[in-house]
């Protein structure tokens, strides 16, 4: 992405004179850095192109605070799983890289999260909880490879439906939204890299995508992760009517949204006491 590019496509019409005169000042300061300070241009990313767009209401700052806190929260959980699985040497060394690379992933968007919150909407940014991934000793996914690669599976799948279900309440902000949306596709990647791991290990015979509502092999305990994943309605439109393709084959051509108490459900089987 050429940043300087991206921040002259920005307009910043609508918003005060000091405003302006802060996003112009930025602007011109990252042509004159050169390479060291293209670094320190992308490290100031979330907040250079938040000054860009105007300011929004109290209500709506406090509703994507809340909104982004809620996915910030399930970010600290996937980092910190796959960091403690990495330290733990559970990780067959073939995969170690992959989830080196997911791992990171997670911590990119674990900072990210955090300066928009913290510096750019003035929030709080919520404080990384006390995980149990044992969730009380239901599961050893630090001894037991395949537990470890079940319950990846498990949290990206439901990072994917959460992240679409909580796109209503970042919409008033389109850099948000784009943000989230890039994110949740990431997610989707990791969800489908861990399923072709299971298929390849033959853990599973999963796909790259979820079919009806089924967990395959998975815990009994993920059932709530997969609930509404059936659904062949949308829009008011029953898909398998319209195009005679199989209830399961329409199943798989959408994931639907997850609600903030469901995922929460989700994750109090893994926060510590």
């Amino acid at each position: 992405m050429n940043l300087i590019k991206l921040l002259d496509t920005m307009c910043p019409d609508t918003q005060s004179a000091e405003d302006q005169d802060r996003f112009y000042s930025r602007r011109d300061a990252f042509r004159q850095f050169g390479d060291f300070g293209k670094k320190v241009a992308l490290a100031a990313v979330p907040l250079s192109i938040f000054t860009s767009i105007p300011h929004i209401a109290k209500a709506d700052t406090a509703s994507l605070i809340g909104a982004l806190n809620f996915a910030l929260t399930l970010e600290h959980l996937e980092y910190r799983y796959y960091q403690m699985a990495l330290d733990s040497g559970v990780v067959a060394a073939a995969d170690r890289v992959v989830f080196q690379k997911i791992r990171d992933h997670e911590l990119a968007h674990v900072k990210f999260l955090q300066e928009v919150i913290g510096n750019v909407l003035k929030g709080m940014p919520v404080a990384e909880p006390k995980f149990d991934f044992t969730a009380k000793g239901a599961f050893q996914p630090f001894t037991d490879y395949p537990t470890f690669l079940a319950l990846a599976q498990a949290f990206e799948d439901t990072g994917v439906r959460a992240y679409k279900g909580q796109a209503a309440a970042v919409k008033e902000s389109d850099v948000v939204l784009t943000a989230a949306l890039s994110i949740h596709s990431v997610e989707a990647r990791h969800a489908s890299q861990v399923r072709r791991l299971r298929t390849k290990k033959g853990l599973d015979t999963v796909k790259g995508w979820i079919t009806n509502a089924s967990i395959g092999t998975l815990p009994a305990a993920t059932t709530p992760i997969y609930a509404g994943e059936e659904i062949v309605t949308q829009g008011g439109v029953n898909v398998v009517t319209l195009t005679g393709i199989d209830a399961a084959g329409v199943s798989e051509a959408w994931d639907e949204p997850l609600n903030k108490d469901q995922v929460l459900g989700i994750a109090s089987l893994f926060l510590a006491p």
